[in-house]
Parts: structure tokens; C-alpha cells; sequence
């Protein structure tokens, strides 16, 4: 099972450090957990709070890369 944590302010402290392929292979994992169920509800919420934070994470990244290739477009216009 996924280590989760229980307060989605932690998990969000907690995905800061991590690359966008640690961010996304984590996710996956959480996902698989929760399709495959046989846990409780408790830990299904916590399994969905640490993906939401992931799922975050991993829109930054994506974010970012975005921010960068726009700039070296208008970069190279100039």
C-alpha cells in the first residue's frame, strides 16, 4: 500500500521536492490502489487526498514547462 498522510496540507509539503516522474509514477500507484479497493474508506480518503496532491504536483511541472517553451518561442522571435 501507498504511505499516505492524513492532512492534505502535509501531503501538498510533502510533493514539493518531488520530479514530475516521481509526482506522476506515485499517482499511478495511488490510482491502481484505489481501482483495485479492499481498503477502508478511511484509507480510500487519504489514498484520493495524497492523488489530488500528486495530481497538483504534476500540473506545476507541466505548468512550468510550458512557461519555459513559450519563452524560448518568443526568445527566438526576437
Amino acid at each position: 500500500m501507498v504511505d499516505v498522510t492524513p492532512s492534505e496540507d502535509s501531503t501538498d509539503r510533502e510533493t514539493e521536492s518531488l520530479s514530475y516522474e516521481q509526482a506522476r509514477d506515485e499517482l499511478v500507484r495511488v490510482v491502481t490502489e484505489l481501482e483495485q479497493g479492499g481498503v477502508t474508506l478511511e484509507q480510500s480518503i487519504a489514498l484520493w487526498e495524497r492523488g489530488e496532491a500528486l495530481a497538483r504536483r504534476c500540473e506545476e511541472w507541466l505548468i512550468g514547462a510550458k512557461q519555459r517553451l513559450d519563452a524560448a518561442r518568443a526568445a527566438a522571435e526576437d
